[in-house]
């Protein structure tokens, strides 16, 4: 072989050494910008969940001025972005419209409600919420929405540790909203913001001031945790140990509500995870025949057995003064307005006529009917009623096949599912299981998750796929993550 031919074949040889790998290049990073979106949202969650934190330590009229600033903060970040049609445009058309109608009736009760000043003051916590939400659902994908709810859950269980731990070893003593100074003598538990049971075995009740709230709050932090450790995010074993930190403050709680809310969620959990491993049309069929009348059985016998049932987990049979002082109550009112209802006011407004001293436990004005159903009929009657009905329903139904279709928008029928996509479903769930004792799912955090997953599931129905992905801008170009 001559020398010039020889020169040419190594010439090749060095030019094709790599012919298809692409150069080694730095990974994508998050813009400062996006950064900081994300970061604030993390903080409107926060605030929003661990609400009662809020009111606890500022008041009243405080909590309604951060709930204010927070708006306009959201208002003031959201309104350029819808502007540029930033990160996309703005899905008008794709909105939870039962839930916006349910809005606009609160609004519109106005006109003859019982209760006027409580019905604006109401839904103007009720409007900030709806726009907190759209405005997440809209600035995020599904997978930082997860992780903004797993951040938002990790402050406030780690936060309510720390609280605990300092009312029970600097304070030695129950504190008081506010900070107030305990008075002499003793006073109902009730009144307290954190009790000092860390080390007596007593309930909890975390930053969040209420055992309720806390164990629903770490059942939804459970659930959050699950879905990521099982995704195979970064730092398991941390992500373990938060899980660990959110089931001992479940069982210190001692919610029967939030125990009934898990056991919920464990089913359709198995359920759903069947449901992904069935293979034809029949097994499925199977599935749902079984699920629906074993949880028609498993139904009828805790409601023969309530009584023995309730009285394991130290409830009485008419759950705690519920049914026959609050439902009672509640119901006869509605009585009197049964189609459009009374007024919105969610929640109870303890300073207005119409609730101060109306219905009170342990000498504390309820403000709320303890029954998401009973509430909205009473608020706003049948009308009202069946909106939410709806808008419950929509979701549900949007979710569940969210968490059991296998993800297509092609001629490949066999993707791997996301464990993230069981999210919605299992939060759905407990909201609505939550329902039946508690009126939380229609205001505050409740209403949020109805809005975000109800607006998200609309506009981005798959993982990924028709999704916005995070835009990095650096100099006057835009890239895209991979």
């Amino acid at each position: 072989m001559s020398t010039a031919r020889r020169g040419s074949l190594n010439a090749m040889a060095q030019y094709t050494k790599h012919p298809v790998a692409a150069p080694p290049t730095a990974p994508e990073r998050e813009s400062t910008g996006h950064l900081l979106l994300r970061g604030y949202i993390i903080l409107v969650l926060i605030v929003t969940f661990a609400h009662a934190a809020v009111y606890n330590l500022v008041g009243q009229l405080g909590a309604g001025v951060v709930l204010g600033a927070f708006l306009l903060a959201t208002l003031g970040i959201g309104t350029p972005m819808l502007a540029r049609q930033h990160p996309q445009p703005f899905a008008w058309r794709r909105l939870p419209w039962s839930a916006v109608g349910y809005t606009v009736l609160a609004l519109v009760s106005v006109a003859w409600s019982q209760w006027r000043e409580a019905t604006v003051v109401t839904w103007l916590l009720l409007a900030a919420i709806t726009v907190n939400a759209l405005f997440i659902a809209h600035a995020l994908t599904w997978r930082e929405i997860v992780r903004a709810l797993a951040s938002a859950f990790k402050w406030i269980l780690g936060l309510s540790l720390a609280l605990e731990l300092w009312v029970s070893l600097v304070l030695q003593h129950a504190l008081l909203p506010n900070f107030v100074d305990l008075p002499a003598g003793k006073i109902d538990p009730q009144w307290y913001w954190v009790r000092d049971n860390l080390f007596d075995g007593g309930r909890l009740q975390g930053i969040v001031g209420n055992a309720n709230l806390l164990g629903i709050i770490s059942l939804f932090a459970i659930i959050t945790f699950g879905v990521l450790y099982a995704a195979r995010v970064r730092w398991r074993t941390t992500l373990a140990l938060w899980t660990l930190l959110a089931a001992y403050f479940l069982f210190r709680a001692a919610s029967a509500t939030a125990y009934v809310c898990a056991a919920a969620a464990v089913v359709v959990l198995v359920v759903a995870l069947l449901m992904r491993r069935a293979r034809t049309p029949r097994s499925r069929t199977r599935i749902y025949a079984v699920a629906i009348g074993g949880s028609l059985v498993l139904g009828a016998a805790a409601w023969l057995l309530r009584e023995p049932l309730l009285g394991v987990i130290g409830r009485s049979s008419d759950l705690t003064g519920r049914s026959n002082k609050i439902w009672a109550s509640v119901i006869h009112r509605w009585q009197q307005h049964p189609l459009f209802g009374n007024g919105f006011s969610s929640p109870w407004l303890p300073s207005d006529p119409a609730f101060a001293n109306w219905i009170e436990d342990h000498g504390i004005t309820v403000f709320h009917a303890h029954n998401m159903w009973l509430d909205v009929l009473m608020q706003l009657g049948v009308l009202g009623a069946i909106l939410i009905a709806i808008a419950f329903l929509s979701l549900l139904w949007r979710s569940w096949f969210f968490a059991v279709d296998r993800p297509r928008w092609d001629l490949v029928a066999h993707r791997e599912y996301s464990p993230l996509t069981l999210l919605p479903s299992l939060f759905t769930v407990v909201l609505l299981v939550q329902g039946l004792t508690e009126s939380t799912p229609i205001m505050l955090w409740g209403w949020m998750l109805l809005i975000l997953l109800s607006f998200k599931l609309k506009t981005t129905p798959l993982l990924g796929v028709g999704e916005r992905e995070r835009v990095i801008e650096r100099g006057g170009r835009r890239r895209r993550v991979p």
